[in-house]
């Protein structure tokens, strides 16, 4: 299992299934009107390299959609995973 040998690729998975499924979680919640998961740590996530299970989450779930700087912030997100894939890759 090449993921469990490199903690890079460990840490990108986490983060990024984590913050797809805390979006699903919060439409979730959305909907039936209960407590919801704060905005910024949706934000902090997807900042710090889970942009890409954000954007997914988003798109998929209709979720945030009209908050652009959800967006920026996944698409920053993104820069950071390749960012550290690209500099971290002979690991």
């Amino acid at each position: 299992m090449w993921f469990v040998r490199n903690p890079l690729w460990s840490y990108l998975i986490i983060v990024n299934v984590y913050l797809f499924v805390l979006m699903f979680v919060d439409k979730q919640r959305a909907v039936q009107h209960k407590w919801r998961i704060p905005e910024s740590q949706l934000l902090i996530l997807g900042i710090i390299g889970g942009g890409l299970g954000g954007l997914l989450a988003q798109r998929l779930f209709h979720h945030k959609t009209r908050k652009v700087y959800f967006t920026v912030c996944f698409l920053i997100g993104i820069v950071v995973l390749f960012t550290l894939i690209y500099f971290f890759k002979g690991m």
